[in-house]
């Protein structure tokens, strides 16, 4: 699948998808400890945001153009001296998982980190059963630097995450 599809970068028109594709996440899975999806204009909010600051947002079409994942790097943490380091978040949509849309999202936001003179990426994910993820991760050269236990609390559970970081 990964031959058939496109890398860009994010544009408004995109935000629907980016959306409906988050969306599901938070209704359905443990890799975001958000429980109540965010609207369209949220959305196009926190994404504009992240490009203003000059942040990579992506999004993988198919052939068609159609929005079937996205990824972004931003601020790991506020304080001045964070700055040369970033957190990666990827989202696929649920039927395009495992295809090969998140190895080359990922990838490709790897390069655009490394083209803005980022030192290290970290991915926070959330769930430790969230073995997708984390080998999404380790697959692009993340190594795990630690769990947390029991920060989140979704769907009647209590939810580690794991702490993965990239070295550029």
């Amino acid at each position: 699948m990964t031959k058939a599809l496109t890398i860009r970068p994010f544009t408004e028109a995109d935000t629907p998808a980016i959306a409906a594709i988050y969306s599901h996440h938070v209704l359905t899975g443990t890799a975001t400890f958000e429980e109540v999806p965010p609207d369209t204009d949220e959305m196009l909010s926190r994404l504009s945001g992240l490009v203003d600051q000059g942040f990579p947002v992506l999004v993988a079409c198919t052939r068609a153009d159609e929005v079937i994942g996205y990824a972004y790097a931003g601020p790991y943490k506020t304080r001045s001296a964070y700055r040369f380091t970033v957190e990666d978040s990827i989202y696929i949509h649920h039927e395009h998982l495992r295809k090969g849309a998140g190895q080359a999202l990922l990838s490709t936001l790897i390069d655009h980190c490394r083209a803005r003179d980022y030192k290290q990426v970290l991915a926070v994910i959330g769930d430790s059963d969230n073995q997708g993820s984390i080998g999404l991760h380790q697959s692009c050269g993340f190594v795990s630097v630690g769990t947390a236990r029991d920060l989140g609390f979704k769907f009647g559970r209590w939810l580690d995450v794991v702490y993965m970081q990239l070295s550029l």
